[in-house]
Order: C-alpha cells, then structure tokens, then sequence
C-alpha cells in the first residue's frame, strides 16, 4: 500500500511539474532578452561597427562599405519595427494571463486525477517486470502436454460417429487399419490411414498415423507433414496448441515461412499464450492475402473481433454483401433476382473449378444446380466431385447423400 502512495504522489508531482513547465512562458511573459528582433539589432549594429573598422583599415573599398551600410541599416529599421510589434504584443495584462495560465493548469490536473480514478487501478499492487517474467516461464512450463489435453478432450467430447457396419466405406477403412498394423513402416499406408481416420473426426487415430509418416520419413519430412501432424494435434486436443504441436509449427515455419496453415495454427497458440496482439498481426495479414474459400479464413473471421478487442486493435470490416445491397436485392423482380442468383452459382463453380473448395462449397453448387433446373451440369460437378474426394469417405458420403436427394442417378 506504502507503494501504491508513493506512485500516485510521484506522479502527482511530475504531472504538475509537466503542467508548470508548459505554462512558465505564459506567468513570466516574454522578456526583452528573449525576443528575436532584439538579438537581430545586437547583430546589425555589431555588423556597422565591423563596416566601419573594415573602411578604416582599407580592408573595403568606401564605396563598398557604404553599400554594405546602407543595406545593414535597411535590416536594422526592420528588425526596430519587429522589436516595436513584439512589444505590443506582449502587452496583455500580466495579472490575467497569470490567473488563466492558473486556472488551466488547476482544471489539467483535475482531469488527469479524475480520469486515472475512472480508468487506473490505484488498489493494484505492483508487477516487477522479473515477477511477470518468472509467472510467464512458469505457466508455459505448467501447460499441459499432448497426452494429457488429448485424455481431457476424449472424457470431454462424444466419440466421432462410426459408419454403418455394412456401409463400403466402412469395410474399407477397417481393411485399411488392419492392413497398416501388419505393416507399420508402409509410409503410403499411413498416409492414407491419417487421412481416413481425419475425415472420419478421429483426430487421435489420425495424429497417431501421421505421427507414424513423420517417423518414418525422419529427416526427410516436410513442412507441411509437420503442419498436418500439428494440425491433428491440435484438433485431438480440441483446439488447444499443447508444447509438442507449437514445436512442429515452429519447425514447419523455420523451413517454409509463409505456410498459411502454419501461420494461423501459430496464431492460434499466440492467442492461447496471453499475446492477442501477435495474433492480431499473423492474422491480419492472412485475411489479407486470402483466398477468401481458404479454410483458415472462417474461423479467423469468426475469432478476430474478440482478438482485436483483446489487442486494442481496430476489428476488421465485416465480409458479405451490405445492407444496400441486401435491399436492392429485396426489391428487383422475380427475374432480376433469378438472374443475380444463377450470376452467384456460375460464379461458385468458376471459383471451385480454378481453386477447389471444401466439400460443403461442392454439395451447396450440386443443389443449387439441381433446384435451378440444370440437372446435367449438376451431374457433372457430382462426378468431378466424386474424384475430388476419392480418398474422402465422410465427405462423399455427404455429396452421395445429396446427389441422391436431387434425383442425380450414378
């Protein structure tokens, strides 16, 4: 408490010492010694007697000199008239300006006490920069490791809902797991067995998998297995960035610096570590570079009002359409607004066409096209899509689900 007192009394006085010096010019007023034109008629008249001794000794020639004369008395008259207008100037009354000068640095420090009272924390005690440092390395040597966030996720959440037993997908998935066990060092077998159990939402099967693959490539691994190892960490964990998957970013970065996947995932532990405004610059600068299907941009968007807020940062402006265009479209016609959605659909599928897109992207244009009455084109994009997502069960079972529902007969 004895501290908090002496903080609030040293600030007091450099505050009103801060105050004093602004409004010294103002009590004292300004004396003859400090305007300008004074010094600048010392400095003329110096100059004339120099002329004068110049002349004398023959330094200059007497034409010479009363040239110069008549030109250092021409500067002299004026600085003479500027010396007169600062005198006027200056000529306020002493006694008001005091009391002004007063009274506005009476009203400065109220302000400033009264707005510390409202937005400070005077009851709070001191934080040495070493305590803080010393609380920082102990909770970042406190965090929980992988296999304790994965055990509290599992406990945590429902299990990820299994395929029908008589389901192709299912079969194949169990002939795959049975077929990697008996051959743990087949590097293409993991692989695909990571991906398997990740569209299927079993992260702990799948970081299990990939952390096989990095195993086996050793140091042959790249950054963007290291980036899916991390990734299924992460969501095994249920979006907590434990040490071991901050690692693997960190080593993915140091190789390939501009991984985007890398970039937000680190953004991610940032903002976990108590450092939104780190998170706030990572992330800013990938919504910036997009692409806006990217399937980091959701859930930067969805998180970077609270970031913002937390770093003090101005929040980002807002996606979609605005609301004059929300209600231009309202009052078009039923053919304008039949066209602007077939522009919005087109539009879609050029984007997926040029860019790919995550299977939700692919089953919206397949319904679209089904409801707009283009069934051929929507049985074009169900077999590209069908490719896509070969090695996807749970994503094409949702399109096939789709497919089916808009009559597209395989």
């Amino acid at each position: 408490m004895q501290a908090n007192w002496l903080f609030l009394g040293s600030a007091t006085a450099l505050a009103i010492g801060a105050i004093g010096i602004a409004l010294a010019p103002l009590i004292r007023g300004a004396g003859r010694g400090e305007r300008r034109a004074s010094y600048d008629i010392q400095i003329y008249r110096d100059q004339l007697r120099s002329v004068e001794s110049d002349v004398a000794r023959g330094a200059l020639a007497p034409a010479e000199g009363a040239a110069i004369r008549l030109e250092v008395s021409r500067r002299l008259l004026a600085a003479a008239d500027a010396e007169t207008a600062e005198q006027a100037s200056r000529d306020a009354p002493r006694r008001l300006s005091r009391l002004a000068a007063g009274g506005f640095g009476l009203g400065a420090l109220a302000l400033v006490v009264a707005t510390y009272g409202d937005l400070g924390a005077p009851g709070l005690p001191d934080e040495p920069l070493q305590a803080r440092l010393e609380a920082s390395a102990r909770a970042r040597a406190e965090r929980p490791r992988q296999a304790e966030a994965e055990a509290r996720a599992a406990a945590e959440t429902p299990a990820a809902p299994a395929l029908p037993p008589n389901s192709p997908d299912a079969a194949l998935i169990e002939r795959l797991r049975e077929t990697v066990a008996k051959r743990p060092g087949d590097l293409q077998g993991q692989r695909l067995l990571a991906r398997s159990e990740a569209s299927l939402g079993n992260w702990a099967a799948a970081r299990a998998a990939q952390a096989q693959v990095v195993a086996i490539l050793g140091d042959k691994t790249t950054p963007s297995d290291r980036v899916d190892l991390a990734e299924f960490m992460i969501l095994a964990a249920r979006g907590y960035v434990s040490p071991e998957a901050e690692a693997l970013l960190a080593e993915a970065l140091a190789a390939a610096p501009g991984d985007p996947a890398a970039r937000y995932y680190s953004g991610l532990a940032l903002l976990q570590g108590g450092r939104p405004d780190l998170a706030y610059e990572l992330w800013s600068r990938l919504l910036a570079e997009g692409p806006e299907n990217a399937p980091w941009i959701g859930p930067i968007r969805q998180q970077m009002g609270q970031v913002a807020a937390l770093a003090g940062r101005p929040a980002p402006a807002p996606t979609g359409p605005t609301a004059e265009q929300v209600e231009g479209a309202a009052a078009m016609s039923e053919a304008d607004r039949a066209a602007m959605i077939e522009g919005m659909v087109d539009q879609l599928s050029e984007r997926l066409a040029k860019n790919g897109g995550p299977p939700a992207d692919w089953d919206r244009l397949i319904r679209s096209l089904a409801v707009l009455g283009r069934p051929e084109e929507a049985m074009a994009i169900w077999r590209e899509a069908r490719e896509v997502f070969a090695a996807d069960p749970a994503a094409l079972a949702m399109l096939r689900e789709t497919a089916t529902a808009a009559g597209l007969k395989e």
